[in-house]
């Protein structure tokens, strides 16, 4: 096994920071749009540990199979509220904005159905988890259970 950098042992002051400033963002919003924006963000970041963390997470909070697997192309997808298309949809728009998309769509329907606050939070709970997704592929990270157990 490839050595593996455990961010928490390496930068436990920062890291207990960045976890602490996550938990109270996702506390802002609702558990059920938390996860499926937290999956969706991890699918377009190929971070196979995000994903297989949050499905759980979504499975644990009564989030339908149907719903997980369908985050892949929710676009075509009906099973999705109008609220949670528009976090979807901003998810997508901040997450490749590299890719040079314009966020103007994303961001009529995202103020068409959350309040400025929901906004900012939702945009802070996006950034945290593409943070995350970078932190996990950057050093090859698994997580079971919460337990550091192996890198890819």
């Amino acid at each position: 096994m490839t050595k593996v950098t455990d961010p928490y042992a390496a930068a436990p002051t920062l890291m207990k920071q960045w976890t602490a400033t996550g938990f109270a963002v996702e506390k802002s919003l609702d558990k059920t749009l938390v996860e499926l924006v937290k999956i969706r963000s991890s699918i377009l970041n190929g971070c196979a540990n995000c994903i297989n963390m949050h499905t759980i997470d979504a499975r644990a909070h009564g989030e339908t199979e149907q719903r997980i697997y369908l985050l892949a192309a929710w676009h075509e997808a009906p099973v999705y509220t109008d609220r949670e298309r528009a976090a979807l949809a901003w998810t997508d728009a901040l997450t490749r904005m590299s890719e040079g998309h314009t966020q103007k769509a994303a961001k009529d329907a995202l103020e068409a159905h959350f309040t400025p606050e929901e906004q900012v939070n939702l945009t802070l709970l996006i950034n945290i988890i593409n943070g995350w997704n970078r932190i996990a592929v950057g050093f090859d990270l698994w997580y079971e259970g919460g337990v550091l157990v192996k890198a890819a």
